[in-house]
């Protein structure tokens, strides 16, 4: 029997190939980079074959650096970057370069969409906000600007969608990224037939829709000369990245809740129904199990200002690490963990890039607020952890609204950092935990996903025989009341700001 499961987790940067046991131990991972294309400043793509080379080269030198055989791997399986927009033709030929999820240029066809459904409607459906991010918004780009390339388009596809194309020559997509395509209907589990109508896009250019843990085929005899693999392999089609995250994160039933730590940085849940935040300030994904949903909140710019702070405030942290050798982390950590809660009042708005979830603001800019004559240096830093903090705390409070939490997991690069960690305890008032693997969620889940389509596993909280928890901090009631001021003060300021910074945006002054 088989006893190897094979993740790829095609990610912004490059494809992270990772195989695990069926008992749950990693034993190794390969990463191979590829390009991004950023220009006419909206713009953002990526080759489709360097996905593919990617794939290939990861797996090859995977096997080899394992000295697995490839016949004892049982599946392979996917996490991908999602809301892309890549058009193939009937043979699965790439018509063009993939747009992909940060790009920015479909806004004329965004406001033609909101001509016809309101944000509320919109929302309400697909459970994501109408935006230029979205695939459906990407595709009418297309066939407004490259009308010959839309013409031939057979079918659009996200990362891990044309991967498995290529693996097995089906072409599927799975609810979650379907859900990013934005023309998903969300309760129904099917495309929306009304956002397709308002659109003007042919629905048939769109791919069939499977469950995540659906088996598109076997490797070819092409694939597997390409990938190292042995042809017939079982190829399960996985889920967005997003998604996967859920599952590695053990947010598999109920009310299990996780924050994602990053430069980026979310708030995700698993429920039984979508939740709909009256003003939109979250969103609800389709999840990788039958039956649930993902609601999350994505901030822009988390571990990011914590990187922002330590290139710019902790510069004599910097000196101190590189003539000590010690981590400047650490040292960091050291200060902000010697100064006060609250930072003797001293605010920090962690909008250096505007913000997603839950301002939806690209006005806004960064901001400290509050420093006094005497405010100290440990003041400065351990107020950006705070600021980051209060702004995922207003996520966790809109998901705690709907469901009952009881304690949350983080993962992520700043999961590493305890001070942070206890911060974010004692803002939400929930008890932490930290696993053993805090970079693997995304191949993680899409192991897991492998495993139960393969058969190889009867459920989704097998993910216990992945992780183990090797942190655990409880929250400090204590603590409840002068975060709950420092809150209300953060959200009063983002408000008087805002108009501010829009106004002179609208001005034209950056």
């Amino acid at each position: 029997m088989a006893t190897y499961i094979l993740a790829h987790d095609l990610g912004t940067s490059g494809n992270k190939a990772t195989i695990f046991s069926v008992e749950g131990k990693m034993l190794g991972s390969s990463i191979s980079p590829y390009s991004t294309h950023y220009f006419n400043e909206k713009w953002v793509e990526q080759n489709p074959n360097d996905w593919w080379n990617a794939v290939c080269d990861s797996t090859k030198k995977l096997i080899e650096d394992t000295g697995i055989d490839p016949t004892e791997i049982a599946v392979v399986s996917f996490s991908g970057q999602m809301m892309g927009c890549l058009v193939v033709d009937e043979q699965g030929n790439p018509l063009r370069p993939s747009i992909i999820w940060a790009d920015q240029r479909a806004t004329v066809q965004t406001k033609e969409l909101e001509k016809q459904l309101t944000q509320q409607e919109f929302y309400h459906i697909v459970g994501h906000r109408n935006t230029p991010s979205y695939g459906i918004q990407k595709l009418m780009w297309l066939r407004d600007n490259e009308p010959n390339i839309y013409e031939k388009t057979y079918k659009v596809l996200n990362a891990k969608d044309y991967i498995v194309l290529k693996l097995t020559g089906q072409f599927f997509t799975d609810y979650s990224d379907g859900n990013g395509m934005g023309c998903f209907d969300l309760e129904k589990l099917e495309w929306s037939d009304r956002i397709i109508e308002a659109s003007g896009i042919d629905k048939d250019k769109l791919p069939e829709l499977k469950p995540s843990t659906y088996m598109a085929g076997g490797v070819t005899e092409q694939a597997a000369t390409a990938t190292g693999l042995v042809p017939g392999t079982k190829v399960v089609i996985g889920a967005g990245d997003g998604v996967t995250a859920n599952i590695g994160a053990g947010s598999v039933s109920e009310g299990k809740t996780y924050c994602s730590l990053g430069t980026s940085a979310w708030v995700t849940t698993t429920s039984k129904k979508p939740i709909f935040d009256p003003d939109m300030r979250t969103v609800t994904w389709a999840h990788a199990i039958p039956g649930y949903y993902a609601p999350n909140g994505t901030m822009q710019y988390a571990g990011g200002s914590f990187s922002w702070m330590k290139e710019t405030i902790a510069t004599s942290e910097q000196i101190q690490a590189k003539e000590s050798g010690k981590s400047v982390y650490d040292l960091i950590n050291e200060q902000i963990e010697a100064t006060e809660p609250g930072s003797n009042g001293v605010l920090f708005l962690p909008y250096l890039l505007g913000e997603r979830a839950p301002r939806w603001d690209t006005a806004s800019k960064g901001s400290y607020i509050g420093i006094k004559s005497d405010t100290t240096r440990g003041e400065l830093q351990r107020s950006v952890l705070e600021g980051v903090t209060y702004n995922l705390g207003i996520i966790y409070d809109i998901l705690s609204e709907h469901i009952e939490i009881d304690r949350l997991m983080i993962i992520g690069g700043g999961a590493k950092s305890e001070v942070w960690r206890q911060i974010i305890a004692d803002v939400f008032q929930v008890p932490v935990e930290v696993p053993n693997y805090l970079d693997e969620a995304g191949s993680m889940g899409a192991a897991i996903i492998g495993g139960v389509g393969a058969g190889l596993y009867d459920n989704f909280e097998v993910i216990d025989r992945f992780i183990r928890i090797e942190n655990f901090q409880e929250n400090n009631p204590e603590m409840q009341e002068v975060y709950k001021k420092a809150k209300e003060k953060f959200d009063d300021f983002y408000v008087a700001l805002h108009s501010v910074y829009e106004k002179h945006q609208v001005e034209g002054v950056k």
